[in-house]
């Protein structure tokens, strides 16, 4: 598979995401979801035959956008919306961000 810009894009948007996630260590949910994302990352690009079909790597495709968006959709029902600089909750709407410029880019890599 030959990256292209789309690809850089999703990968760095995923590890931001990720990195935001696990940054928020004691809480075991949030360290779970960002190794989630790094589970469906790597899943997604690795050179392996069985994962690059493209019948599991739109299942892979579907995954991620459906594993971003219930991410997404969690946090407004259940996080923390009171933005405050330097604390978790701020870490919350920058990986809000994250995540939907990683959907923007998935949705340039949409199979077809």
């Amino acid at each position: 598979m030959k990256l292209a810009i789309k690809h850089y894009g999703i990968i760095i948007s995923t590890l931001i995401t990720a990195y935001l996630h696990i940054s928020l260590y004691p809480d075991f949910s949030f360290t779970l979801n960002g190794f989630g994302y790094i589970g469906l990352l790597f899943a997604y690009f690795l050179p392996i035959a069985f994962l690059q079909d493209k019948e599991i790597h739109l299942i892979l495709w579907w995954g991620l956008v459906i594993y971003t968006i219930a991410t997404i959709i969690l946090w407004v029902f259940i996080g923390d919306m009171h933005f405050v600089a330097g604390t978790s909750s701020a870490t919350g709407y920058y990986a809000k961000a994250a995540e939907i410029v990683l959907l923007a880019f998935l949705w340039a890599d949409k199979p077809k």
